[in-house]
């Protein structure tokens, strides 16, 4: 029987091999692993891409957001205390970057249509503590409305994006800054570079842009032990700081993301065209959208995962149990989010990356089809 796996890194990272060990070569012969040329060229590349003044980079896509938070804190927008508004649905990581700083997350429910934060419900949940609206753009789709500009200009609100899963998505309005590419549109956007990511490290890596200056040379300070010179500590900082060897790797993937992104909207066209199984809901078609994930929503969610399974089909949950569930969590238990738990009830993510041949998509498909 054929096997259809759900990810293959070695794969995915074939075509450029030869690119990646030679930038892995220079690094080891230049002697120099840390705060070099590699990041700073990807710093340059990041910024220029997504359309903002400046990008910092760092360790990991929590750091990132942790980061941001921090500097907002030490930069006096936020104190412990005030509250950020975050999509209820979204992974663990964007609610723990807010409440490692001291501040409170506000879960709000997503969309049904779009399985992102539901921009529509924010207004509601903005209290006098509240300082952010933090938008993640899920699986690789835009999360943004020009709710969000007018809000952020009434109450005085910073947008902070969790861009973890959508580098080279377009939203379809503009942004606070006039763009559309995420990591351009808020105030202020995290990046993960995990391997399995559509820009992916070799090993973990994320990233800050921001339109604000101060906030950047806050986050750089922070991630670098607080100082912003040597032995100079202007903050009580940490070690956040993104090594050569992933800066090298990620300026090599990042002159083929395009095409990477080219490839996965192939195929995700390729499903919303073939897959016709009224059990299966797919997900909103999106033209901006980068497909990190393709997810789709079945019933009967097991019994469909075994079903694809025995037909050599790989499958992935992307989220089994929302934040509000988690054991680390347990104060928000109670909340009544019932789309949010509809969804990690019911969300299949299928076969999307490059490294999956279109072919292959396409008889994914038909077995989906046959699923009774």
């Amino acid at each position: 029987m054929k096997k259809y796996p759900f990810l293959s890194l070695k794969t995915n990272n074939l075509p450029y091999e030869a690119e990646l060990k030679q930038a892995a070569c220079e690094v080891v012969e230049s002697g120099w692993f840390l705060n070099g040329k590699h990041t700073a060229a990807l710093e340059d590349a990041l910024r220029r891409f997504c359309g903002m003044p400046y990008a910092v980079a760092c360790s990991n896509g929590l750091d990132a957001l942790r980061l941001i938070f921090r500097a907002y804190i030490e930069l006096g927008v936020m104190k412990p205390g005030d509250e950020v508004i975050v999509p209820a649905n979204t992974y663990i990581a964007s609610v723990l970057a807010v409440a490692d700083n001291g501040l409170v997350p506000v879960m709000v429910e997503p969309s049904e249509r779009t399985m992102n934060l539901d921009v529509t419900r924010v207004e509601a949940a903005i209290t006098s503590r509240t300082r952010a609206v933090m938008v993640v753009h899920l699986y690789g789709a835009a999360c943004w409305g020009p709710e969000l500009n007018d809000l952020a200009v009434r109450y005085g609100l910073k947008i902070v994006e969790d861009n973890a899963q959508a580098i080279g998505a377009q939203a379809s309005c503009d942004g606070l800054n006039g763009g559309r590419m995420t990591g351009g549109l808020g105030d202020a956007a995290g990046f993960s570079f995990y391997p399995t990511k559509n820009l992916g490290a070799l090993g973990d890596a994320g990233a800050v842009t921001t339109s604000d200056e101060r906030l950047a040379k806050a986050v750089k300070a922070l991630a670098n032990y607080g100082s912003d010179r040597r032995y100079h500590n202007i903050y009580q900082g940490v070690n956040c700081r993104m090594d050569e060897l992933q800066a090298a790797m990620l300026c090599v993937k990042m002159r083929h993301l395009d095409d990477i992104t080219r490839q996965r909207r192939e195929r995700a066209a390729v499903y919303e065209e073939c897959i016709v199984n009224p059990l299966v809901k797919k997900p909103l078609p999106d033209a901006g959208a980068v497909w990190h994930q393709y997810v789709v929503r079945v019933a009967e969610r097991e019994r469909f995962r075994a079903y694809l399974l025995e037909n050599g089909v790989e499958t992935d949950i992307h989220y089994a149990v929302p934040p509000h569930l988690q054991p680390c969590y347990s104060q928000y238990a109670g909340l009544h989010l019932p789309i949010t738990v509809k969804m990690a009830d019911e969300v299949v993510s299928l076969p999307i990356t490059e490294g999956t041949p279109v072919a292959d998509i396409r008889e994914i498909s038909l077995i989906i089809n046959h699923f009774v």
